[in-house]
Protein backbone atom coordinates (compact mmCIF):
# COMPACT_ATOMS: atom_id res chain seq x y z
CA UNK A 1 0.00 0.00 0.00
CA UNK A 2 1.74 3.21 -0.88
CA UNK A 3 0.71 6.87 0.80
CA UNK A 4 0.67 10.26 -0.65
CA UNK A 5 2.26 12.27 2.39
CA UNK A 6 3.35 16.15 2.17
CA UNK A 7 6.96 16.22 3.95
CA UNK A 8 8.67 19.32 4.56
CA UNK A 9 12.56 18.71 3.02
CA UNK A 10 15.05 21.47 4.02
CA UNK A 11 14.15 25.36 4.91
CA UNK A 12 10.42 26.83 2.84
CA UNK A 13 10.41 23.68 0.82
CA UNK A 14 8.03 21.17 0.59
CA UNK A 15 7.77 18.25 -1.70
CA UNK A 16 5.07 15.40 -1.92
CA UNK A 17 6.99 12.24 -2.19
CA UNK A 18 5.32 9.23 -3.06
CA UNK A 19 6.62 6.55 0.50
CA UNK A 20 6.00 3.50 0.39
CA UNK A 21 5.49 2.07 4.24
CA UNK A 22 7.61 -1.35 2.62
CA UNK A 23 6.73 -3.73 0.24
CA UNK A 24 5.45 -5.96 2.44
CA UNK A 25 3.46 -4.34 5.01
CA UNK A 26 0.78 -1.44 5.07
CA UNK A 27 0.64 1.70 8.01
CA UNK A 28 -2.42 -0.89 9.56
CA UNK A 29 -0.20 -4.03 9.27
CA UNK A 30 2.60 -1.79 11.09
CA UNK A 31 0.38 -0.15 13.70
CA UNK A 32 -0.95 -3.71 14.58
CA UNK A 33 2.66 -5.39 14.50
CA UNK A 34 3.71 -2.67 16.60
CA UNK A 35 0.82 -2.91 19.37
CA UNK A 36 1.38 -7.03 19.37
CA UNK A 37 4.80 -5.53 20.55
CA UNK A 38 3.48 -3.97 23.56
CA UNK A 39 3.58 -6.25 26.36
CA UNK A 40 6.75 -7.47 24.47
CA UNK A 41 8.61 -4.69 25.17
CA UNK A 42 6.96 -4.20 28.67
CA UNK A 43 8.68 -7.84 29.11
CA UNK A 44 11.72 -6.82 28.26
CA UNK A 45 11.90 -3.57 30.09
CA UNK A 46 11.23 -5.65 33.52
CA UNK A 47 14.41 -7.59 32.43
CA UNK A 48 16.20 -4.97 32.12
CA UNK A 49 15.66 -2.83 35.23
CA UNK A 50 15.94 -5.61 37.64
CA UNK A 51 19.71 -5.97 36.16
CA UNK A 52 21.45 -3.36 38.19
CA UNK A 53 23.71 -1.68 35.78
CA UNK A 54 25.76 1.40 37.63
CA UNK A 55 28.55 2.99 35.06
CA UNK A 56 31.33 1.25 37.55
CA UNK A 57 29.55 -2.10 38.09
CA UNK A 58 31.62 -4.02 35.41
CA UNK A 59 29.80 -7.53 36.93
CA UNK A 60 26.13 -5.82 36.30
CA UNK A 61 26.80 -4.05 33.12
CA UNK A 62 28.55 -7.52 31.87
CA UNK A 63 25.15 -9.33 32.66
CA UNK A 64 22.78 -6.61 31.26
CA UNK A 65 25.67 -6.93 27.84
CA UNK A 66 25.07 -10.52 27.44
CA UNK A 67 21.30 -10.58 27.71
CA UNK A 68 20.61 -7.28 25.36
CA UNK A 69 23.51 -9.13 22.69
CA UNK A 70 21.26 -12.07 23.05
CA UNK A 71 17.52 -10.33 22.29
CA UNK A 72 19.60 -8.61 19.31
CA UNK A 73 20.95 -12.13 18.08
CA UNK A 74 16.93 -12.75 18.09
CA UNK A 75 16.33 -10.41 15.53
CA UNK A 76 19.13 -11.65 13.14
CA UNK A 77 21.41 -9.12 13.73
CA UNK A 78 24.97 -10.22 13.51
CA UNK A 79 26.26 -9.25 17.44
CA UNK A 80 29.42 -8.69 19.16
CA UNK A 81 30.66 -7.51 22.68
CA UNK A 82 32.98 -4.81 22.60
CA UNK A 83 35.07 -5.04 25.58
CA UNK A 84 38.46 -3.53 24.47
CA UNK A 85 38.49 0.44 24.82
CA UNK A 86 40.31 3.33 23.51
CA UNK A 87 39.61 5.04 26.85
CA UNK A 88 39.16 8.80 26.60
CA UNK A 89 40.77 9.59 30.30
CA UNK A 90 39.14 12.31 32.81
CA UNK A 91 39.33 13.63 35.86
CA UNK A 92 36.35 10.75 37.10
CA UNK A 93 37.22 8.34 34.77
CA UNK A 94 37.50 4.84 35.95
CA UNK A 95 40.17 2.60 35.46
CA UNK A 96 37.88 -0.08 33.59
CA UNK A 97 34.88 0.65 31.82
CA UNK A 98 32.15 -1.15 31.06
CA UNK A 99 31.21 -3.28 27.33
CA UNK A 100 29.63 -2.10 24.28
CA UNK A 101 26.95 -4.11 22.25
CA UNK A 102 27.14 -3.54 19.05
CA UNK A 103 24.75 -5.06 16.38
CA UNK A 104 24.45 -4.77 12.68
CA UNK A 105 21.80 -5.84 10.01
CA UNK A 106 22.43 -5.82 6.53
CA UNK A 107 19.69 -5.15 4.01
CA UNK A 108 19.27 -4.85 0.53
CA UNK A 109 19.13 -1.59 -0.16
CA UNK A 110 21.35 1.53 0.63
CA UNK A 111 20.38 3.83 3.21
CA UNK A 112 22.93 3.11 6.29
CA UNK A 113 21.22 4.36 9.67
CA UNK A 114 22.75 4.00 13.11
CA UNK A 115 20.61 3.38 16.48
CA UNK A 116 21.98 4.36 19.56
CA UNK A 117 20.94 3.80 23.43
CA UNK A 118 23.44 3.15 26.97
CA UNK A 119 22.74 0.23 29.42
CA UNK A 120 24.13 1.90 32.16
CA UNK A 121 22.27 4.26 34.78
CA UNK A 122 23.66 6.55 37.56
CA UNK A 123 22.46 4.18 40.36
CA UNK A 124 24.96 2.60 43.02
CA UNK A 125 25.05 -1.00 43.20
CA UNK A 126 21.74 -2.11 45.79
CA UNK A 127 19.54 0.64 44.88
CA UNK A 128 16.99 -1.55 42.80
CA UNK A 129 15.31 -2.50 46.21
CA UNK A 130 13.88 0.97 46.47
CA UNK A 131 13.22 1.52 42.63
CA UNK A 132 11.62 -2.36 41.49
CA UNK A 133 9.72 -2.60 37.92
CA UNK A 134 5.98 -1.79 38.89
CA UNK A 135 3.38 -0.71 36.63
CA UNK A 136 0.80 1.46 38.38
CA UNK A 137 -1.97 2.81 35.75
CA UNK A 138 -0.49 4.21 32.44
CA UNK A 139 3.02 4.34 34.01
CA UNK A 140 5.66 1.84 34.47
CA UNK A 141 8.29 2.68 37.07
CA UNK A 142 11.56 1.03 37.69
CA UNK A 143 15.42 1.97 38.53
CA UNK A 144 16.87 3.31 35.26
CA UNK A 145 13.82 3.09 33.15
CA UNK A 146 13.29 6.04 31.45
CA UNK A 147 17.18 6.50 31.37
CA UNK A 148 17.91 4.86 29.65
CA UNK A 149 16.49 1.20 29.52
CA UNK A 150 13.63 1.91 27.74
CA UNK A 151 15.70 3.32 25.07
CA UNK A 152 17.88 -0.12 24.50
CA UNK A 153 14.05 -1.63 24.82
CA UNK A 154 12.88 0.64 22.25
CA UNK A 155 15.74 -0.68 19.38
CA UNK A 156 15.49 -3.86 20.20
CA UNK A 157 11.40 -4.38 19.32
CA UNK A 158 12.16 -1.79 16.54
CA UNK A 159 14.52 -4.45 14.82
CA UNK A 160 11.82 -7.10 16.22
CA UNK A 161 8.90 -5.44 14.45
CA UNK A 162 11.46 -5.24 11.26
CA UNK A 163 12.09 -8.97 10.98
CA UNK A 164 8.31 -9.77 11.44
CA UNK A 165 7.47 -7.19 8.19
CA UNK A 166 10.20 -9.40 6.83
CA UNK A 167 11.57 -5.59 5.93
CA UNK A 168 15.01 -5.37 4.59
CA UNK A 169 14.93 -2.66 2.17
CA UNK A 170 17.50 -0.36 4.35
CA UNK A 171 21.30 -1.16 3.57
CA UNK A 172 22.19 -1.26 7.14
CA UNK A 173 20.99 -0.73 10.58
CA UNK A 174 23.64 -0.38 13.04
CA UNK A 175 23.25 -0.58 16.45
CA UNK A 176 25.57 0.59 19.57
CA UNK A 177 24.53 0.18 23.02
CA UNK A 178 27.39 1.21 25.43
CA UNK A 179 27.70 1.09 29.10
CA UNK A 180 29.23 4.59 30.30
CA UNK A 181 27.27 6.81 29.24
CA UNK A 182 26.94 8.54 32.18
CA UNK A 183 30.15 9.10 32.57
CA UNK A 184 30.64 10.88 29.48
CA UNK A 185 31.28 7.68 27.99
CA UNK A 186 35.07 7.76 27.89
CA UNK A 187 35.22 4.30 26.33
CA UNK A 188 33.23 4.19 23.57
CA UNK A 189 32.77 8.08 22.30
CA UNK A 190 35.64 7.11 19.84
CA UNK A 191 33.28 4.30 18.71
CA UNK A 192 30.76 6.04 18.35
CA UNK A 193 32.53 8.57 16.48
CA UNK A 194 33.71 6.42 14.29
CA UNK A 195 30.94 4.35 12.81
CA UNK A 196 29.04 7.56 12.86
CA UNK A 197 30.88 8.81 9.46
CA UNK A 198 29.88 6.01 7.71
CA UNK A 199 26.17 6.51 8.33
CA UNK A 200 22.90 8.37 6.46
CA UNK A 201 20.81 8.53 9.46
CA UNK A 202 21.47 8.72 13.35
CA UNK A 203 18.92 7.82 16.17
CA UNK A 204 19.42 7.92 19.45
CA UNK A 205 16.47 6.95 22.10
CA UNK A 206 17.31 9.23 24.98
CA UNK A 207 13.43 9.89 26.54
CA UNK A 208 11.29 11.88 25.14
CA UNK A 209 10.62 13.79 28.10
CA UNK A 210 6.59 14.22 29.23
CA UNK A 211 5.92 15.20 25.73
CA UNK A 212 7.80 13.22 23.45
CA UNK A 213 9.94 16.22 22.04
CA UNK A 214 12.35 15.36 19.86
CA UNK A 215 15.43 16.83 20.29
CA UNK A 216 18.22 17.95 17.01
CA UNK A 217 20.15 20.17 19.84
CA UNK A 218 22.17 19.27 23.10
CA UNK A 219 24.17 21.18 25.07
CA UNK A 220 28.10 20.88 25.05
CA UNK A 221 29.55 19.96 28.46
CA UNK A 222 32.82 20.51 29.72
CA UNK A 223 34.41 21.10 33.32
CA UNK A 224 37.78 23.07 34.59
CA UNK A 225 39.79 21.84 37.51
CA UNK A 226 41.20 24.68 39.75
CA UNK A 227 44.20 23.65 41.41
CA UNK A 228 46.39 26.20 44.57
CA UNK A 229 49.56 25.20 45.91
CA UNK A 230 50.72 27.27 48.79
CA UNK A 231 52.32 26.76 52.42
CA UNK A 232 51.60 24.90 55.37
CA UNK A 233 52.07 26.90 58.75
CA UNK A 234 50.21 27.16 62.12
CA UNK A 235 47.18 29.01 61.67
CA UNK A 236 48.11 30.26 65.48
CA UNK A 237 51.91 31.20 65.94
CA UNK A 238 53.35 31.97 62.32
CA UNK A 239 50.82 32.41 60.13
CA UNK A 240 52.91 34.59 57.61
CA UNK A 241 55.37 32.03 57.30
CA UNK A 242 52.77 29.92 55.22
CA UNK A 243 51.04 30.71 51.69
CA UNK A 244 47.02 30.58 52.29
CA UNK A 245 45.97 28.23 48.99
CA UNK A 246 42.44 29.07 50.47
CA UNK A 247 42.89 32.61 50.04
CA UNK A 248 44.59 32.39 46.70
CA UNK A 249 42.03 29.88 45.80
CA UNK A 250 39.10 32.63 46.70
CA UNK A 251 40.80 34.94 44.61
CA UNK A 252 41.35 32.93 41.59
CA UNK A 253 37.32 32.16 41.89
CA UNK A 254 36.11 35.32 42.08
CA UNK A 255 38.25 36.96 38.82
CA UNK A 256 37.14 33.39 36.98
CA UNK A 257 33.19 33.86 37.80
CA UNK A 258 32.31 36.61 35.23
CA UNK A 259 32.93 34.07 31.89
CA UNK A 260 29.37 32.94 31.05
CA UNK A 261 28.20 34.68 28.09
CA UNK A 262 24.01 34.40 28.13
CA UNK A 263 23.88 35.43 24.25
CA UNK A 264 26.03 32.64 23.14
CA UNK A 265 24.62 30.09 25.44
CA UNK A 266 27.55 29.25 27.52
CA UNK A 267 27.49 28.63 30.83
CA UNK A 268 30.69 28.83 33.52
CA UNK A 269 29.84 27.75 37.17
CA UNK A 270 32.19 27.11 40.11
CA UNK A 271 30.47 24.08 42.02
CA UNK A 272 32.88 22.10 44.00
CA UNK A 273 35.96 23.69 46.26
CA UNK A 274 37.94 21.90 48.73
CA UNK A 275 40.81 23.36 51.20
CA UNK A 276 42.45 22.77 54.23
CA UNK A 277 42.48 19.98 56.65
CA UNK A 278 42.56 21.54 60.65
CA UNK A 279 41.01 24.39 61.84
CA UNK A 280 44.48 25.56 62.77
CA UNK A 281 46.69 25.10 59.98
CA UNK A 282 47.26 27.29 56.99
CA UNK A 283 46.08 25.45 54.14
CA UNK A 284 48.77 24.56 51.75
CA UNK A 285 46.50 23.22 49.21
CA UNK A 286 43.10 24.01 47.38
CA UNK A 287 40.79 22.94 44.64
CA UNK A 288 38.12 23.65 42.72
CA UNK A 289 35.73 22.72 40.23
CA UNK A 290 33.21 24.26 37.90
CA UNK A 291 30.73 23.19 35.35
CA UNK A 292 30.66 24.59 31.67
CA UNK A 293 28.28 24.27 28.63
CA UNK A 294 28.68 25.65 25.36
CA UNK A 295 26.23 25.40 22.35
CA UNK A 296 29.72 26.04 20.32
CA UNK A 297 32.78 24.21 20.31
CA UNK A 298 34.43 27.69 19.67
CA UNK A 299 33.42 28.52 23.05
CA UNK A 300 35.00 25.70 24.62
CA UNK A 301 38.64 27.15 23.49
CA UNK A 302 37.90 30.62 24.48
CA UNK A 303 37.12 29.67 27.86
CA UNK A 304 39.99 27.07 28.03
CA UNK A 305 42.46 30.29 26.91
CA UNK A 306 40.26 32.88 29.47
CA UNK A 307 40.83 30.44 32.01
CA UNK A 308 44.93 29.84 31.37
CA UNK A 309 45.80 33.74 31.07
CA UNK A 310 43.23 34.67 34.25
CA UNK A 311 45.31 32.50 36.83
CA UNK A 312 48.44 34.33 35.76
CA UNK A 313 47.11 37.17 37.82
CA UNK A 314 48.35 35.89 41.89
CA UNK A 315 46.90 37.51 45.12
CA UNK A 316 49.25 35.67 46.70
CA UNK A 317 52.47 35.95 44.52
CA UNK A 318 54.59 32.95 46.35
CA UNK A 319 51.22 30.48 45.33
CA UNK A 320 51.17 28.44 42.61
CA UNK A 321 48.24 27.85 40.65
CA UNK A 322 47.44 25.06 37.53
CA UNK A 323 44.29 24.92 35.49
CA UNK A 324 42.97 22.14 33.52
CA UNK A 325 39.83 21.50 30.99
CA UNK A 326 38.62 19.00 29.62
CA UNK A 327 35.73 18.11 27.06
CA UNK A 328 33.59 16.19 28.50
CA UNK A 329 30.59 16.00 25.68
CA UNK A 330 30.91 18.22 22.48
CA UNK A 331 27.37 19.96 21.68
CA UNK A 332 25.36 18.98 18.90
CA UNK A 333 23.71 21.36 16.17
CA UNK A 334 20.25 20.78 14.41
CA UNK A 335 21.52 20.46 10.58
CA UNK A 336 18.93 20.67 7.84
CA UNK A 337 18.61 16.86 7.24
CA UNK A 338 17.66 16.21 10.89
CA UNK A 339 14.80 19.06 10.53
CA UNK A 340 13.53 17.56 7.58
CA UNK A 341 13.36 14.17 8.97
CA UNK A 342 11.68 15.36 12.17
CA UNK A 343 8.63 16.81 9.99
CA UNK A 344 8.61 13.41 8.87
CA UNK A 345 7.76 12.27 12.22
CA UNK A 346 5.85 15.09 12.69
CA UNK A 347 3.53 14.30 9.83
CA UNK A 348 3.64 10.85 11.06
CA UNK A 349 2.21 11.28 14.65
CA UNK A 350 -0.10 13.69 13.26
CA UNK A 351 -1.43 11.32 10.35
CA UNK A 352 -1.43 8.08 12.52
CA UNK A 353 -2.46 9.25 16.08
CA UNK A 354 -3.83 12.61 15.50
CA UNK A 355 -1.05 13.41 18.51
CA UNK A 356 1.08 16.53 17.84
CA UNK A 357 4.71 16.05 17.94
CA UNK A 358 7.15 18.89 19.45
CA UNK A 359 10.33 19.51 17.98
CA UNK A 360 13.43 20.88 19.67
CA UNK A 361 15.67 22.82 17.83
CA UNK A 362 17.33 24.62 20.18
CA UNK A 363 19.95 23.16 23.21
CA UNK A 364 18.49 23.34 27.33
CA UNK A 365 21.39 22.33 29.20
CA UNK A 366 22.00 18.49 28.95
CA UNK A 367 23.78 16.60 26.82
CA UNK A 368 24.37 13.07 25.18
CA UNK A 369 26.17 10.61 22.99
CA UNK A 370 24.03 12.00 20.33
CA UNK A 371 26.71 14.54 19.66
CA UNK A 372 29.73 12.43 19.68
CA UNK A 373 27.28 10.72 16.63
CA UNK A 374 27.42 13.90 15.16
CA UNK A 375 30.92 14.90 15.91
CA UNK A 376 32.71 13.91 12.85
CA UNK A 377 29.31 12.75 10.43
CA UNK A 378 27.27 14.13 7.65
CA UNK A 379 24.38 12.29 8.82
CA UNK A 380 21.20 13.41 10.01
CA UNK A 381 21.13 13.23 13.96
CA UNK A 382 17.90 12.92 15.91
CA UNK A 383 17.80 12.81 19.74
CA UNK A 384 14.39 11.73 22.03
CA UNK A 385 13.50 8.93 19.91
CA UNK A 386 12.99 6.76 23.17
CA UNK A 387 9.11 6.57 24.97
CA UNK A 388 7.76 9.48 27.02
CA UNK A 389 8.29 9.55 30.57
CA UNK A 390 10.26 11.63 33.45
CA UNK A 391 11.97 11.39 36.77
CA UNK A 392 15.93 10.73 35.18
CA UNK A 393 18.64 10.38 37.96
CA UNK A 394 15.87 10.85 40.89
CA UNK A 395 15.52 8.16 43.81
CA UNK A 396 12.07 6.88 43.45
CA UNK A 397 10.36 8.71 40.68
CA UNK A 398 11.62 6.95 37.28
CA UNK A 399 8.60 5.99 34.91
CA UNK A 400 7.84 5.92 31.28
CA UNK A 401 3.75 6.39 29.88
CA UNK A 402 2.80 3.12 28.65
CA UNK A 403 0.43 4.56 25.79
CA UNK A 404 3.66 6.06 24.29
CA UNK A 405 4.76 2.97 23.29
CA UNK A 406 3.03 2.13 20.58
CA UNK A 407 3.19 5.37 18.68
CA UNK A 408 7.28 5.44 19.40
CA UNK A 409 7.65 1.90 17.98
CA UNK A 410 6.02 2.73 15.13
CA UNK A 411 6.93 6.12 14.69
CA UNK A 412 11.24 4.89 14.71
CA UNK A 413 10.06 1.75 12.02
CA UNK A 414 8.51 3.86 9.71
CA UNK A 415 10.60 6.70 9.27
CA UNK A 416 13.72 3.81 8.65
CA UNK A 417 11.37 2.64 6.00
CA UNK A 418 10.25 5.76 4.54
CA UNK A 419 13.87 7.11 4.64
CA UNK A 420 15.19 3.86 2.91
CA UNK A 421 12.39 3.75 0.16
CA UNK A 422 13.15 7.37 -0.64
CA UNK A 423 16.57 6.77 -1.26
CA UNK A 424 16.38 3.72 -3.29
CA UNK A 425 14.25 5.49 -5.61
Amino acid sequence: MKRQLKYGIGIGVSLFICTSISHAASAQELIKVAESQKQHFLNTLKDLVNIESSSRDIEGLNIIAKQVAQQLKNTGAQVEIITNHDIYRMDDTPEQVGPVVKATLKGKGQTNIMLIAHMDTVYPKGSLAKQPFRIEGDKAYGLGIIDDKQGVASIIHILSILKKLNYQDYGTITVLMNSDEEISSPGSRKLISKIAQQQDVIFSFEGGGTDGSLRLATSGIGAAYLEVKGKASHAGVKPEDGVNALTELSHQILQLQDLSDAKTGLKLNWTVATAGKTRNAIPEEAQAQADVRALDNADFKKVERILAERIKNKKLKDSQVAVKFELRRPPLSASEQARSIAKQAQQIYLQEFKQPLNILTEATGGGTDAAFAALDSKAAVIEGMGVSGYGAHSNQAEYILVESIVPRLYMATRLIMDISEQKNK
